[in-house]
């Protein structure tokens, strides 16, 4: 299928006077979470909450910074997710896609919000 990246807004909801951050993102079904590099992660202001023991897609496991809050922001939606802070480039995983109920439309290569729910994100409780 290739890779699909995406625009999404970030935002520090902790520091509301801050503008938010338009990025380019992976979309990376095969990832839990969202995945900040460093330097957007200072961006934003966001600092290690935790450590988390993290297996990467080599198989391979690490501990990596963990913090947040983090506003993410796509079309008319937004949620708020923690960030595992690593990475060379932005990566929105699955969680932070299903709680915004955005769909990869494989032919086009593009993230769009879900089909069947176009004016609120729609989920399972």
């Amino acid at each position: 299928m290739g890779l699909t990246r995406t625009s999404i807004q970030l935002r520090n909801p902790v520091r509301p006077e801050q503008a938010a951050l338009q990025v380019l993102a992976l979309a990376d079904t095969g990832a839990m979470y969202l995945c900040l590099p460093l330097d957007v992660a200072a961006q934003l202001g966001l600092s290690e909450l935790e450590r988390r023991d993290v297996t990467l897609a080599d198989g391979s496991r690490r501990l990596v910074p963990y913090g947040g809050p983090v506003e993410v922001r796509f079309g008319n939606r937004r949620c708020f997710v923690g960030a595992m802070l690593m990475g060379d480039e932005v990566q929105l995983g699955a969680i932070p896609m299903d709680d915004l109920d955005l769909v990869i439309q494989p032919l086009t290569r593009t993230v769009v919000v879900n089909p069947a729910s176009p004016d609120m994100p729609s989920s399972r409780a």
